[in-house]
């Protein structure tokens, strides 16, 4: 973090802001275009963090082990945090001063160009060649030679679900992530083996208006 980072920096005050953040976010999901899911993982990551902290604090029940486990749950919960945030906050148009100000977030300045929203789609590949392990190296439609995103496009956003049976609708996938960067890998346990995995992307730009998704892929995973 640097000084004029908007994350505050003590993690007291960090677990206070946390929790107004993800107060303020859950009711305004549906209006943001958030998939609630992905507000919940944010909640059980701020609860799991708290919990560590306050072992972490607790002078009978402090131990280099427990500050540990108190410092890697705050990276976990804070870079989940500001990816969140970019993907579906930061330049999102429905998103007033007074929000941003309510969350104690930075106001961005007005008068720049608008970005373009995407008029095609992330084509991607699927690497499976590592156990319990998907990588998606993603890239502009019709441009798999180029990592470049379209003109105006932040990142992509690939939605998700483990499921038995073909997925067809977006609304079915239930799970959500924003990466600025190809590739993206999601991580599965030892148990998840052999299911399969249904996704799709789409671009976004930097005001958080979104292009056209691609189409539903699946993929097992190894």
């Amino acid at each position: 973090m640097t000084a004029k980072d908007f994350i505050p920096r003590a993690d007291s005050k960090f677990s206070v802001w946390l929790k107004t953040l993800v107060a303020y976010l859950l009711p305004k999901a549906a209006e943001w275009n958030i998939p609630q899911a992905n507000i919940r993982d944010l909640e059980t990551l701020a609860t799991e963090f708290d919990t560590a902290f306050e072992i972490a604090e607790n002078p009978l029940t402090r131990t280099k082990v427990a500050v540990k486990v108190k410092n890697d749950a705050r990276r976990t919960v804070e870079r989940t945090t500001r990816i969140l945030l970019k993907a579906y906050v930061t330049y999102n148009p429905l998103v007033t001063d007074a929000d941003r100000e309510a969350m104690a977030l930075p106001i961005h300045k007005s008068g720049r160009t608008p970005a373009p929203v995407a008029a095609t789609y992330p084509d991607f590949d699927v690497d499976s060649s590592v156990i319990r392990r998907l990588t998606i190296h993603f890239y502009d439609q019709g441009s798999k030679k180029s990592k470049a995103k379209p003109v105006g496009q932040h990142g992509a956003e690939i939605r998700w679900i483990i499921s038995n049976t073909p997925v067809v609708d977006i609304e079915q996938l239930q799970h959500s992530a924003f990466d600025t960067h190809t590739p993206f890998t999601l991580e599965f346990q030892g148990h998840e083996r052999g299911m399969t995995v249904w996704f799709c992307l789409c671009w976004e730009n930097t005001r958080g208006e979104k292009g056209p998704w691609s189409e539903i892929v699946a993929a097992i995973i190894p």
